[in-house]
């Protein structure tokens, strides 16, 4: 599973919580073999940097992402 995080999802890291455990549930996906995209635009707005385990990537790697998938949710 790859997840393509844009606009404040690439910010999950800072903004997790108690009750929203984003960092405890990326902890989970990526032993599992998921991978998580960030939005390079939406990281460098927010004046952030990549991560090992959230790498900045452009929206043609997002492009193939959802060529490749048979399912794609959008929130």
């Amino acid at each position: 599973m790859k997840v393509f995080l844009t606009g404040k999802g690439v910010e999950y890291q800072k903004k997790s919580t108690e009750k929203f455990n984003t960092v405890e549930q990326a902890e989970k996906l990526l032993p599992a073999g998921g991978k998580i995209l960030a939005c390079g635009t939406c990281v460098k707005s927010r004046n952030q940097e990549g991560t090992e385990t959230c790498p900045i990537n452009t929206m043609k790697d997002m492009y193939e992402i959802i060529k490749e998938s048979d399912k794609v949710v959008t929130f």
